[in-house]
């Protein structure tokens, strides 16, 4: 079984939207329900972690700028590693995603392992 990573893209103007509490809390559950679907399949890598919308970026020279950047409409959102026998199953396991059904996208990555198989 192969390890892939999830990454979640989202666009952060619509992110920093205020959402009521009602509609918050079912999407919170929308994930947790996905997330209980591949971990019912013995899927799950590793738990996703949801992340900031502000941050660094760190350059050669020692630049730091802010970012994410502003300019790009779809940022990193969060991410989550899970379990597959290949790439097609593991786009298989995004079917539901609640990421998507916000406008989000997810991106599907195989992990490299080195040579002793971490």
């Amino acid at each position: 079984m192969q390890e892939f990573m999830f990454v979640f893209r989202l666009d952060l103007a619509k992110e920093a939207e205020q959402m009521p509490p009602e509609k918050m809390q079912a999407l919170w559950k929308a994930w947790q329900d996905w997330t209980a679907g591949i971990t019912a399949q013995n899927k799950m890598g590793g738990t996703g972690k949801r992340l900031g919308t502000t941050g660094k970026v760190i350059r050669p020279s020692n630049v730091v700028t802010d970012g994410p950047f502003v300019e790009v409409k779809e940022a990193l959102a969060g991410y989550m590693f899970v379990k597959a026998n290949s790439l097609a199953e593991a786009v298989a396991l995004t079917k539901g995603c609640p990421n998507l059904t916000m406008g989000g996208s997810i991106e599907v990555r195989p992990v490299i392992m080195d040579a002793e198989g971490r």
